[in-house]
């Protein structure tokens, strides 16, 4: 499958992941990274599509920083 758009680098992944581990020695397959990475690209996306969405409710042309900060409750709770 090929891939469009930005990506999530396997390293950085790996060391978001790494942060919220309580055993540091814990290992992570490249599957595993790269399922993370996939997530980790959903949900920026469906933030930036809710957040244009959340804009265009208010009757703006651009997307601030404010629509982010109201959408994200949403996501969260969705995942």
């Amino acid at each position: 499958m090929e891939e469009t758009g930005a990506v999530f680098r396997k390293e950085l992944v790996s060391k978001l992941l790494h942060l919220h581990f309580k055993d540091k020695k814990t290992k992570v397959s490249g599957d595993a990274l790269q399922l993370m990475a996939e997530l980790l690209k959903i949900f920026v996306v469906e933030a930036a599509i809710r957040s244009v969405r959340q804009a265009q409710a208010e009757g703006l042309a651009r997307v601030d920083v404010d629509q982010l900060e109201k959408v994200l409750p949403q996501l969260l709770l969705d995942f």
